[in-house]
């Protein structure tokens, strides 16, 4: 990762944490934007805005090309098979909202079978209680093992000729852990299930190609991605968005509209109801163009020599507790430190100017398996380098002190 690219990112020149320069480390939550990005939605604003799909005249249309071109730029970055497989939502959370109301609602009946994980995010999970509910479909897990990987056994011995869906995180925004979605999604083929995979925290942090994984759905988010919020994208093979009613209904998913029916566009505007977040395709836009020419594959492999690092050092740290795979994960380093609450250390290390994530992570089941309430998390990206772990552990070690009980001598008289 070239020395200089923190520079690309103006937030690290304009913000000072407590008085002191920024080390963030909560990307798993929200990536810094560079000015690329920023400039881009600006410019839009600037020079180009008006609705899209609807006006014949030459701003509409300029501004429609503009947001078909982010459409095709998305679908190139995941090496989808066409530009027709991508649908713009506000983000992952409604792209598996949408599969599992527009799929899941309309072929789902009592006693199918939803298989899931024991890390998947509350955006995973909740959709589908929902959809339990109407429907009386069962839901099922994949275990994880003591090495905080899902073990596939589990998966083997739970799916059959009942499973309808099998639906998993590509990595854990807790763990790190990259899962083997690959294989997940061949073993729910060959029981006849349809294959989701979330790739929130895979498609901002290495090569993503939803062809070779295999997936039926891919979701991802824009602001993970150095990308603007409530922008986000769901990869379908084409034929099931055909097949599938909307999600929601108005405006622009139409083809025609009678008193007491109403026959919709094709995909996938069919699922674009309304004025979309054309700014915010056009900075998503950007953010796929900035990372392309970063390289996926030089964001992967830094991120994973960061977050061995930073696993590595902070275990040193007496009473520090790491939650991450012996093998290797990506740039999330979650932790505990003994009787010190993840919150206390937040706010420790807020002071010394260092932003990470305590909580639980939208993912409060996997923390009742962890046999926790929460923890700290430190998500490096591709602007954060060693230096960064040195500061997070030195003021981490700093904080820790302040809560270790002091001896008698250390008592002034």
């Amino acid at each position: 990762m070239r020395s200089d690219i923190k520079n690309d990112f103006p937030i690290f020149a304009n913000w000072r944490e407590k008085g002191k320069p920024l080390i963030y480390l909560d990307s798993a939550a929200t990536t810094q934007k560079p000015a690329r990005v920023i400039d881009a939605v600006s410019e839009y604003y600037s020079r180009y805005n008006a609705n899209v799909h609807r006006g014949t005249y030459e701003l509409s249309q300029l501004a429609t090309d503009l947001y078909e071109n982010s459409r095709t730029a998305v679908a190139r970055f995941i090496n989808a098979e066409r530009a027709e497989s991508i649908v713009f939502t506000r983000n992952a959370t409604e792209s598996l909202n949408l599969i599992a109301y527009a799929w899941g609602l309309n072929n789902l009946k009592k006693g199918d079978e939803v298989i899931l994980s024991d890390m998947e995010h509350h955006s995973n999970l909740v959709p589908w209680h929902i959809i339990s509910r109407h429907t009386g479909a069962v839901l099922k897990f994949i275990r994880m093992n003591s090495d905080f990987q899902l073990d596939l056994q589990s998966l083997k011995d739970n799916i059959g000729p009942r499973t309808k869906v099998v639906s998993v995180v590509h990595v854990s925004n807790v763990l790190g852990t990259i899962n083997p979605v690959k294989e997940i999604c061949r073993l729910a083929h060959e029981a006849g299930a349809i294959a989701i995979v979330d790739g929130a925290q895979s498609a901002p942090h290495m090569p993503v190609d939803v062809r070779e994984i295999g997936c039926d759905f891919y979701a991802l988010s824009g602001h993970k991605m150095c990308g603007p919020t409530g922008i986000g994208a769901l990869y379908a093979r084409y034929e099931l968005l055909e097949r599938m009613e909307p999600f929601l209904g108005g405006g622009e998913m139409i083809n025609e509209v009678f008193p007491t029916t109403s026959n919709y566009a094709k995909p996938p505007y069919k699922f674009e109801a309304g004025t979309p977040n054309i700014a915010g395709a056009v900075g998503l836009k950007a953010a796929v163009e900035y990372l392309e020419a970063v390289g996926l594959k030089e964001v992967e492999e830094h991120e994973i020599a960061l977050g061995d690092y930073a696993a590595r050092r902070l275990a040193e740290i007496e009473g520090v507790r790491i939650f991450r795979p012996k093998t290797t994960g990506t740039g999330v380093v979650s932790f505990t430190v003994e009787n010190v609450h993840p919150h206390d250390i937040s706010t420790i290390l807020d002071s010394e100017g260092v932003a990470i994530r305590a909580g639980h992570h939208c993912a409060q089941p996997l923390m009742r398996k962890l046999q926790v309430q929460s923890t700290a998390r430190a998500s490096f990206y591709i602007y954060n380098d060693k230096s960064d772990v040195e500061v997070l552990a030195s003021a981490l070690e700093k904080g820790i002190a302040l809560f270790r009980p002091r001896k008698k001598a250390d008592v002034t008289k």
